[in-house]
């Protein structure tokens, strides 16, 4: 029995491709919520080289991915951060390729006060953690500067109360560096109004800043964001020109305020900070004038006082004139008769000396010529002497050395040739001491008592052994060896 197949059910549903039911359920989703606000934490953010941001943002029960393209990042007006509350606006749409759906985000706006204050708080510790707020950071403003620099929107409140309080105190040039001070680009404004004044050349054709005021009216906190940003705080801490917050209000704070050199509560106050009051300097300045010249009257009173008291004690000056003219008549009349007197007793002196010297000089030629005469006679007797001892000295020298002549003439070689003995001397004059030392051929001198002659040598005796080493020659020139030298 022949097995049967079974029969297709008929169904009216219809059938669809994956990719027709992908697409169906993106235009569905579009359809319905073409564009949302989502409110939830940013988790998982990741920023590829394709320049897009892909992000999570969850609850405690759900999470929807999301996606911000690169065009969009700058306008978003808000960083992309792990753990960030916000509120994105954008539409929904499906990912076909992972059966995803998520938003498309095209504007990012954090979610509550709350969520600010810790993404402040974070930042603040961050940038303190850099020592970014560090007191040593921090430079004195100048006394009196002769330019003030300004950040600030040109068409606010706040440059006219600047400008009019700077003018009521001390008048000074003010230079403004126009900027936004709430929105999107405040932010990049500020830092770049800072970095430009610090840019300035100092004796350029414009003056650069003796001091800067960044300031801003009040607000809430969304509204002074800008000065919260990390570009604007990097920018006040890296200022060379001592700079001044007057952000918000007094109960205003931002990080700004942290990073600058001094913080002023308002607008106002931070101009009263940049300059002295004008009058003040004016009557402090007439009452140290005053101060000086009473005391000045003092210290001449005084003087005054002290050299009359002098004067006194010194006594009439016409009778102390009177009385040292006296004195210098008396003494001109004794410096008129001092040097006769003093002439008078010289020659004496000199005549006195005269007679001791020609007395002196007859002894010292007596004397002399005494010693003279005993001289002359030991030089007579030293000659005697001398001329006996030397003709002794002479015949004795001679004796000796007739001696030593006949040693010499014994200890010659010339001797030892009367006796028969021969001397004989190589080609160079050297003496040959051995028969080892020719050769046949070799050309010799034999030296006699009576006389040299010239010889070859042609033949050497059988006992002489041949290539014997020459002895070595002495510095002196003779011979060695066993034989000895007959010198």
């Amino acid at each position: 029995m022949e097995a049967t197949a079974p029969e297709q059910t008929a169904s009216n549903v219809p059938e669809f491709t994956v990719s027709e039911l992908s697409f169906a359920l993106k235009r569905e989703i579009e359809t319905a919520f073409p564009r949302v606000r989502v409110r939830g934490e940013i988790s998982q953010p990741s920023f590829p080289r394709s320049g897009h941001c892909y992000f999570r943002l969850k609850d405690e029960n759900a999470v929807l991915d999301g996606v911000a393209w690169k065009g969009t990042l700058p306008r978003l007006g808000l960083r992309i951060e792990e753990g960030l509350e916000v509120i994105a606006t954008g539409k929904l749409t499906t990912y076909a390729g992972s059966s995803r759906y998520q938003i498309i985000v095209d504007r990012l706006e954090l979610a509550g006060e709350g969520a600010l204050l810790k993404l402040l708080e974070d930042r603040r510790k961050k940038l303190a953690a850099e020592g970014l707020f560090d007191a040593a950071r921090k430079r004195p403003l100048p006394f009196l500067p002769e330019v003030v620099g300004v950040v600030t929107s040109p068409s606010g409140a706040v440059i006219r109360d600047i400008l009019h309080r700077l003018a009521d105190r001390f008048p000074r040039r003010v230079l403004v560096w126009p900027v936004a001070v709430q929105g999107e680009k405040a932010a990049g404004e500020v830092a770049a109004a800072i970095a430009g004044f610090n840019r300035l050349p100092e004796r350029g054709p414009v003056p650069r800043p003796d001091v800067l005021i960044v300031a801003r009216g009040g607000g809430s906190l969304e509204d002074l964001w800008a000065f919260n940003e990390e570009v604007v705080v990097r920018a006040a801490a890296a200022s060379a020109i001592p700079l001044i917050s007057a952000v918000g209000h007094e109960t205003d704070t931002t990080l700004i305020d942290f990073a600058a050199d001094r913080r002023a509560p308002t607008p106002t106050a931070a101009a009263e900070m940049a300059v002295p009051v004008r009058a003040d300097l004016l009557s402090q300045t007439l009452d140290l004038g005053k101060r000086g010249m009473a005391c000045m009257t003092r210290l001449l009173r005084e003087a005054t006082l002290a050299v009359s008291g002098l004067a006194r004690g010194l006594g009439d000056p016409l009778r102390l004139i009177e009385e040292r003219q006296q004195r210098l008549d008396i003494a001109g009349e004794r410096l008129l008769a001092g040097p006769r007197r003093v002439i008078e007793v010289k020659q004496q002196l000199i005549a006195g000396e005269s007679r001791a010297l020609r007395a002196a000089g007859e002894r010292y030629r007596s004397e002399t010529r005494q010693k003279i005469e005993r001289s002359a006679d030991r030089l007579a007797q030293y000659g005697d002497r001398l001329q006996r001892h030397s003709g002794d000295l002479l015949s004795r020298s001679a004796e000796r050395i007739a001696q030593l002549g006949k040693l010499l003439e014994s200890y010659s070689f010339r001797s030892v040739l009367q006796r028969g003995f021969a001397l004989v001397r190589d080609q160079d004059g050297h003496p040959v001491l051995a028969a080892a030392q020719t050769e046949p051929g070799a050309t010799i001198a034999i030296e006699f008592a009576d006389g040299r002659i010239g010889a070859r040598v042609t033949e050497i005796a059988p006992g002489a052994p041949r290539g014997a080493t020459a002895p070595a020659k002495r510095r002196d020139g003779s011979g060695g060896g066993r034989q000895g030298s007959l010198l």
